[in-house]
């Protein structure tokens, strides 16, 4: 039974043919071509659409694996990985010793006898000499191959059982979360991306008259396509994108 709101992915198909003219016209695309298409206009929405991803805090509980390989696997949905949390003792607040534990337990006391400010400028400058003297572990991670590599020394710095809290970007599963397969410039993209397969295909038969002076112009069909897609695509970078952030991925 056709919906108007698919929520799932033979729905979603079902829908963009149906954008096209089917059932009543027949889309000379094959079932495989379709679903290259609906792949091929899901990346471009992973890439591009505020949408698409969520920001994530992963949690992974440090294995010797990770310290013999020096770095960690993320899952296959993360597209981009911007920071770690702070790694080590040099950073905790639990530490006699500590800067900031110092700061803490001298100054705490005075909050409701004096102004905030010279706290947190205080805290401000612990931050910085951090970041001169101590600075933070450098990432890099790449998506086709799901690792984050941490340049610092595994042996030392972090010991099995810990964790390790990375912030990034991950898909949003349109099985899970079907309201996906609704969003217009989805739809938009995939049935534009279908026709365009539709016209590629027609064009090998260009000229061919048919029974009863039937001609196909797939050229047409083609050519049009390409244009909504160029305008799709374009409405995409300047309403859809957020801007550009330091993002690793």
């Amino acid at each position: 039974m056709s919906t108007s709101k698919p929520a799932t992915r033979e729905e979603f198909k079902q829908f963009c043919l149906r954008r096209l003219g089917a059932p009543l016209l027949e889309i000379n695309v094959a079932d495989e071509q379709v679903e290259d298409c609906i792949e091929i206009a899901f990346q471009y929405y992973y890439d591009y659409h505020y949408d698409a991803t969520e920001k994530v805090y992963l949690a992974h509980a440090v294995t010797q694996t990770d310290i013999t390989n020096k770095y960690i696997t993320v899952p296959d949905a993360v597209i981009g990985v911007m920071n770690i949390f702070d790694i080590g003792d040099s950073y905790s607040t639990n530490n006699l010793f500590n800067l900031r534990y110092q700061i803490s337990l001298n100054d705490l006391y005075s909050f409701n006898t004096g102004p905030f400010a010279p706290y947190y400028m205080a805290f401000q400058n612990v931050a910085m000499a951090e970041e001169l003297f101590v600075g933070k572990q450098s990432l890099r991670f790449n998506r086709h191959i799901n690792r984050v590599y941490i340049d610092m020394s595994w042996d030392t710095k972090v010991t099995v059982g810990e964790f390790i809290i990375i912030e990034g970007y991950k898909k949003i599963d349109p099985d899970t979360f079907t309201d996906v397969y609704n969003d217009r410039f989805l739809q938009k993209y995939c049935t534009a991306q279908i026709k365009k397969q539709w016209g590629e295909n027609l064009k090998k038969f260009e000229g061919l008259s048919m029974p009863g002076g039937i001609t196909f112009n797939g050229q047409k069909i083609w050519d049009e396509a390409t244009d909504e897609i160029q305008a799709i695509e374009a409405e995409m970078i300047s309403s859809y994108s957020l801007p550009v952030t330091d993002m690793l991925g």
